[in-house]
């Protein structure tokens, strides 16, 4: 397999990283800050996270806010829930701050493959078996990697935990439910972000534990230890769009994303492009959106909004602060920038095809102008979604 040149492969994805480059500390996450950090706590943002562990004594009367639409939305967090408090006793919420840790040993017979790229071919073969959406392959790259974890309950920070030696990351993509995401904002849409993230860790604990059964190390996880758009945009998962968010060709950026780090010798892929950043100049749907601006209508730019933004990277940057005051405020999780996107379709429509491929010509102002005149993003009432 051929060296990784880290230049290189920033070409390829269309990275423009700085000399001031700096990696991310996890506990700058937004998420993460609302544990510890003054600025960002509240007595919503408390709220904001016991309404997805404890039954709401009283309910709003708007549509979407209802007692049924909270049950389901906690429901369909359940799973990921069970994993990130399964070890809590232990300073580890995973899939969140900490990786997995639930695996039978490594196996001690080791099946070797006859290429690195038949490997990579049964690996996303098998991914999709589990229930993978997307899969890709990018080696292992350190800038990604949080330079410590942080602990939600003793707020502290932790050293990363991945054994040496791991050289490539497999990232899948699990696409969120179409139809929910068309109710954002309500807590009924939040149920598309817990599914997205529930079936996320069945299925990359089940890769990571195939690659064990074969005589390979390797770790699961979602939102923790490392950042997860990057390695998707160079595993060729997708672009970078205004959104701050990857932008897929066959689910916009209605995407949840999990990767699995392995020893496994496998060929990687090359990041793809299909218009988005040309498309994303011309558009401003999501930002235009976004109840409290915090999405760059500008230019991309190596300027933070704070300490939740990386630094040294040219591109759109979201002020997750402003973003995080919003999901505080509704009760739920926000998604009104997938749902406007012109790339948040449904792809097994022929004409959805087609308009994604005229964003990439010189159309892209008619597809546009098209997506506006048919009233795509157009809001969903939750009370329709019930509609059985």
């Amino acid at each position: 397999m051929h060296q990784f040149d880290p230049k290189q492969s920033d070409l390829e994805a269309g990275f423009e990283i700085g000399s001031d480059f700096e990696r991310f500390d996890q506990k700058n996450d937004v998420f993460r800050r609302s544990w510890w950090d003054s600025r960002i706590q509240s007595e919503k943002t408390k709220l904001f996270y016991e309404t997805y562990r404890e039954p709401l004594k009283t309910f709003r009367k708007a549509d979407g806010f209802t007692q049924k639409d909270y049950a389901f939305r906690n429901a369909s967090w359940h799973v990921s829930d069970i994993f990130t408090e399964l070890k809590q006793n232990q300073d580890r919420r995973e899939g969140f701050s900490d990786e997995f840790s639930l695996y039978k040993d490594v196996a001690e017979t080791q099946l070797n493959f006859a290429s690195p790229e038949q490997a990579a071919k049964e690996i996303k073969h098998v991914a999709k078996a589990f229930g993978a959406n997307r899969v890709g392959i990018t080696q292992f790259d350190e800038r990604w990697l949080y330079t410590k974890k942080f602990s939600d309950m003793s707020k502290q920070p932790k050293a990363q935990e991945l054994p040496d030696g791991l050289t490539n990351v497999i990232v899948v993509a699990q696409a969120m439910d179409y139809d929910l995401i068309k109710t954002v904002p309500s807590a009924l849409s939040g149920a598309a972000t817990g599914l997205g993230y529930s079936h996320d860790a069945m299925v990359v604990l089940s890769i990571a534990q195939y690659i064990r059964n074969l005589g390979y190390n390797a770790i699961a996880s979602m939102n923790d230890t490392a950042l997860a758009i990057p390695l998707a945009i160079k595993a060729g998962l997708g672009e970078y769009g205004r959104n701050g968010l990857l932008i897929t060709p066959d689910f916009g950026p209605r995407v949840r994303l999990g990767k699995v780090f392995t020893d496994m010798p496998l060929a990687p892929d090359k990041p793809i492009q299909f218009g988005v950043k040309a498309f994303c100049e011309n558009c401003r749907k999501c930002s235009n959106s976004c109840p409290v601006s915090a999405i760059a209508k500008d230019e991309p730019t190596t300027k933070p909004h704070n300490e939740s933004n990386i630094k040294g990277i040219t591109k759109w940057t979201v002020d997750g602060e402003k973003c995080f005051s919003y999901w505080a405020a509704q009760n739920s999780d926000c998604s009104i920038c997938i749902r406007v996107c012109p790339y948040n379709k449904d792809y097994s429509k022929w004409w959805n095809k087609l308009g994604i491929k005229l964003a990439a010509t010189k159309l892209r102002r008619f597809m546009l102008w098209l997506d506006n005149k048919l009233k795509f993003g157009k809001r969903k009432q939750p009370k329709d979604w019930w509609k059985v």
